[in-house]
């Protein structure tokens, strides 16, 4: 290592492209290999563990911002017991995702994940069935997901990598159940890496004094980015609030004049709704198709007992083509054994009614036909939020940002809130459609 140290700093001392090339051709196969493996040599600053004292590194970056990368390789570093992340291999890690799917395909797997940074040498095995990594000195990495809290109940590590925790499902309790386990060794540390949401657990930890924050944002990885996604993404959104927050990874908190409040969205929030006397799965349709059409919002929705409103699924797709969207629906509706399809038909007119029929002809579906600017609608349904009496049984992140970024002239992006507009056509039809809100008619 000391020899990729020395060639790491003549590298840095190269003020010309053609010094760097000259460099590089007077490099053995061998050297090559190691000079790419050495991360510190090709890292940004934000990538690098920060040289304070910290117990919570907490990297927040834009889309596309190299999180990822930082933190398969801070791990990489662990277990291998590499400077500046460890200078002895750190033998138990803990790995936790959204999902075990998003460990396996994003932290893992994933182009950026751990399998691809390790050197054939280094690489550890990938024990799926086990759901952990192998280490050939005998470090393990486990893997866990935010939506099983418990599972982190009993095992202990040295380390930890929580990934995009602004999207956890069990954010709060997945997190405290995690410090639980952290106690090997003699410095426990985590590192979290997310695009921001104004979440409780994120201000939470921005607060704690053992935190240190870097940030990173899509632009400062432009060179590994796709050209298209710059101009097409990046162009777009640059500037925008939604920008800020998925590119530049800034905290944004919500619109003053937003309908819905997160505050009250958290505070009423529940691990798992009670069981429904009734369930309607709402589909707000695009006007077109392809990768730059609106969403496809599909949201279902329960009624309980108690006459409270659960929000239990968000189904929403985007660029799907009508057959595709229409059979996401479907199977909503069948895997939740909802009591009908309520389809908007501003777009479509009965052409919507037609394409679920298309697909299964046995599914109930009521159209519906706003009349009335969305903001007038979703007024009664964020009233009925205000009094407690709708509730979400569980996390669901992109319909939460949306719903607290629409104000009187809708969202901040200029985007079609069809996840919103899914949502607001659920309640309506379960709780408001006796009391003068609008009709629905049966196709």
């Amino acid at each position: 290592m000391r020899f990729v140290a020395t060639l790491r700093a003549a590298l840095r001392t190269c003020s010309e492209p053609q010094q760097i090339e000259r460099l590089l051709a007077s490099l053995s196969p061998s050297e090559i290999d190691a000079l790419r493996d050495d991360w510190p040599t090709w890292a940004r600053p934000d990538q690098l563990p920060p040289d304070s004292d910290w117990t919570t590194w907490l990297l927040l970056g834009g889309r596309g911002a190299g999180k990822t990368r930082a933190g398969a390789e801070w791990v990489k570093a662990l277990a291998l017991g590499r400077l500046p992340a460890a200078p002895e291999a750190i033998g138990r890690i803990a790995l936790v995702g959204e999902t075990y799917a998003d460990v396996r395909d994003v932290m893992i797997e994933g182009v950026s994940g751990l399998l691809s940074v390790h050197r054939r040498v280094d690489r550890p095995s990938w024990r799926s069935s086990l759901r952990r990594l192998e280490w050939s000195n005998g470090a393990i990495a486990q893997v866990f997901s935010s939506e099983d809290p418990e599972s982190l109940r009993g095992p202990q590590f040295g380390a930890a990598w929580a990934d995009e925790i602004a999207k956890w499902r069990h954010a709060e309790e997945c997190w405290d159940m995690l410090q639980f386990g952290l106690r090997l060794g003699d410095h426990p540390r985590q590192m979290a890496t997310t695009t921001p949401r104004p979440i409780p657990l994120l201000r939470r930890l921005l607060s704690e004094p053992g935190t240190v924050v870097t940030r990173a944002s899509t632009k400062a990885n432009a060179f590994n980015l796709a050209p298209r996604f710059l101009d097409a993404v990046v162009g777009r959104y640059n500037g925008t609030r939604l920008g800020r927050q998925e590119l530049d990874g800034e905290m944004i908190d919500d619109r003053q004049d937003a309908l819905f409040r997160r505050d009250e969205i958290e505070r009423m929030r529940v691990d798992k709704a009670p069981p429904s006397k009734r369930i309607v799965v709402a589909v707000d349709p695009p006007a077109t198709s392809g990768r730059t059409a609106d969403a496809c919002g599909i949201v279902a929705v329960g009624l309980a007992d108690d006459g409270i409103g659960y929000v239990l699924a968000d189904m929403s797709v985007q660029g799907a083509r009508p057959t595709e969207w229409a059979a996401r629906a479907i199977g909503l509706y069948t895997s939740l054994q909802a009591d009908c399809l309520i389809a908007e038909v501003n777009q479509g007119g009965d052409m919507v009614a037609a394409i679920i029929n298309e697909v299964d002809a046995s599914v109930p579906v009521k159209s519906v036909r706003a009349t009335r600017g969305k903001f007038i609608r979703a007024e009664p349904v964020a009233a009925l939020y205000q009094q407690g009496r709708v509730r979400h049984a569980g996390a669901f992140a992109a319909l939460e940002d949306e719903l607290c970024d629409f104000g009187p002239d809708g969202l901040s992006s200029g985007r079609s809130p069809d996840r919103l507009d899914a949502l607001v056509w659920a309640v309506t039809a379960l709780m408001l459609e006796r009391r003068g809100s609008p009709k629905v008619r049966r196709v």
